[in-house]
Parts: C-alpha cells; sequence; structure tokens
C-alpha cells in the first residue's frame, strides 16, 4: 500500500490507517481474539499505520494494539496515540462501567485533562508501558476544544521538544473540529492535523480553511470519521451522525448520496473512503473496526474504482460544491 511522509517529518503512513477505538470496545465488548484479530487482518490489507488512544477503553485499545504488534518488527509500522487525557485510579475501585463515556469497559480509572508539559511527559510514559514501544511515531493533541490556550503554551512546546530530541517522530493535534486545528497550523510548527468528521461527503467543514492552510504550509491531515459515525455506510432511519441520532435533513442528504452512488453501481460507502484524496493535503484516512470482516471489507472499498461520472453528478445534484477536489484517476486503481 502506498505511503505518504507527515509534514515535515520523516515518518510515513499508509494510505488507510486503523483506526483502533473498537478495540478499546467502543459502545460494545469486542474479545481479545476478535481484536488480534482485526490488527492481523489490517496487517494483511497492507496497513501499517494505527492509531489509538488512552481514552479508548481507558488504556484498553493500547494494551491490544501493542500486545497485536508486539512480533513485527518495530521500523515496519507506525503508531499514533495522544496526549491531554491522563488515567488516574478510580478511588471507588472500579465499580460499574465506562459506557457514559462510550466505552464497554469497567471504570477501573478517570479521565482527568492534563495538556500541561508535565502532563504530556507522563502520559506518553504511561502510553509507553501499555503499548510495550519504546517510542512513538505520531503524538497527538486529543481534543483541546476547552484547553486551547494551555495546549498551545504548555503542551505543544513540550512535544516540540519531544519532537527535537527523537523522542517522536511528529506532532500535531487530532480533533472533531477544524477552526482550532486551522490556528495551530497557523501559530505552531506541527506536523499533522488529525480531522474526524469534518472532511466527508456529508461535511466538507475542513475545505473552508484547514485544508488550504495544510497545503500552504506543506503538512498532512489524517481524515478521520469518513462514514460519519456510519451514516455513510447504511443510510436509514436511526442510523447515527456524529455519534447521535442523525437529524433528517442529514438523513435526507446521506439518502440522495446513496441514489447517486447507486446509479453508478459504487457502493456509497467505497465514495465515502475515497473522496478525502481528492485534496492534496490528505495523507491517509483512518477507519475504525471491531472485526475482521470490517477490515476486509475496507480494504476491498479502497481498491473499487469510482467513475468520474459519479463525482460530476453529485455536483449537479447539489451534493458537492462546485470546486470541491474529487479523486482523479481512481486511487483505487493504484498497485496496492
Amino acid at each position: 500500500m502506498r505511503t505518504t511522509t507527515l509534514g515535515g517529518s520523516t515518518v510515513e503512513v499508509t494510505r488507510l490507517a486503523l483506526g483502533c477505538a473498537g478495540l478499546g470496545n467502543l459502545f460494545h465488548p469486542v474479545t481479545d481474539e476478535a481484536a488480534l484479530a482485526t490488527v492481523e487482518a489490517a496487517w494483511e490489507t497492507g496497513i501499517r499505520a494505527f492509531d489509538t488512544a488512552p481514552h479508548y477503553g481507558l488504556g484498553l485499545s493500547e494494551r491490544r494494539l501493542g500486545a497485536a504488534l508486539h512480533d513485527r518488527p518495530r521500523e515496519t509500522y507506525t503508531v499514533s496515540t495522544k496526549v491531554g487525557r491522563l488515567l488516574v485510579p478510580n478511588p471507588e475501585g472500579g465499580s460499574g462501567d465506562d459506557l457514559a463515556h462510550g466505552f464497554a469497559v469497567p471504570a477501573t480509572h478517570r479521565r482527568v485533562w492534563d495538556f500541561t508539559a508535565d502532563g504530556v511527559l507522563r502520559s506518553l510514559e504511561a502510553s509507553l508501558e501499555r503499548l510495550g514501544l519504546d517510542r512513538i511515531d505520531v503524538a497527538l493533541l486529543h481534543d483541546p476544544d476547552d484547553h486551547a490556550e494551555q495546549a498551545l503554551r504548555e503542551a505543544y512546546p513540550a512535544l516540540e521538544r519531544l519532537r527535537a530530541e527523537g523522542v517522536v517522530g511528529a506532532i500535531g493535534v487530532g480533533m472533531n473540529q477544524s477552526p482550532l486545528p486551522a490556528r495551530f497550523l497557523r501559530e505552531t510548527d506541527i506536523d499533522v492535523v488529525l480531522l474526524a468528521g469534518r472532511y466527508t461527503l456529508l461535511d466538507q467543514d475542513g475545505l473552508a480553511e484547514l485544508l488550504p492552510e495544510a497545503t500552504a504550509r506543506g503538512r498532512s491531515v489524517v481524515i478521520g470519521g469518513v462514514f460519519n459515525s456510519g451514516l455513510l455506510t447504511a443510510p436509514r432511519p436511526g442510523a447515527t451522525y456524529d455519534y447521535a441520532p442523525a437529524p433528517r435533513p442529514v438523513l435526507d442528504r446521506a439518502l440522495r448520496l446513496l441514489e447517486v452512488t447507486g446509479r453508478h453501481g459504487v457502493p456509497l460507502r467505497a465514495a465515502a473512503l475515497l473522496f478525502p484524496f481528492g485534496h492534496p493535503a490528505v495523507a491517509s484516512v483512518l477507519t475504525g473496526a471491531r472485526s475482521l470482516e470490517e477490515v476486509r471489507d475496507t480494504g476491498e472499498q479502497l481498491r473499487r474504482p469510482i467513475p468520474d461520472a459519479l463525482w460530476d453528478e453529485l455536483r449537479v445534484e447539489g451534493l458537492l460544491a462546485p470546486g470541491t477536489p474529487v479523486p482523479v484517476g481512481t486511487p483505487s486503481q493504484e498497485p496496492s
């Protein structure tokens, strides 16, 4: 699978990356065996970039990912994790579950927001231990929406120092909004933005400011949430969008997208997966999975030809704004 270097770093990522929130029991329990099979299927598909975070299952995702990669040569894959939430032992001893935060795990710990320099160091040290690794390839500030100033003044300089020392290979920010990451691009020297849900067939908010800023500065963007919480895999009443029931206008738009892609014999999920690659700043698309079948299906969609006429019809139908970049020459036809 093709790789791209992130921003000004030397870190390479495959065009398709595995998001590992599902390995942390996102919404539903996943067995250790299923988690291992998911990572192995990703490897067989050609994926060599894996994204995790302490937040995902209170560290379970990191532990499972580290175990699954343990016997792989370290130089053959890239791991990104995140800082900003420290895991602190729960004084109640882990009674209850963590479903209030979306993860079906015992509430053994609680999350504490911490974008101090010390918090960055402590977070990465704990992540390395859970992953069983000696280094992190990509370290991302995780959701600093309500902590922007501290993240800029304290957490970012700490990451910059760690990058200069070679402790991490690339640094950036991961969010599901566009304006604040665009500010990081303007005011800092980050290598990459992980943008979730804001550059998809349903929502091109990232095109207004963030993506042009990244292009102008030679930085990279990894796109997550291309299926908008599953709505673009199977749009129907009751489907979720941004982890909540899809509003009727959004659902109607997704159904119109489904009609257009269907007329061209293309699954909606394939068009959704490939769409972001039309923008030159996009280095990789990150998709989550909780089973080997889901990983294999995503790999198949990546290789599916998309006719130019499909993108043309989406513009005619007002489902893509004029000038929105789309893939040229169908990336799926490139060697895997």
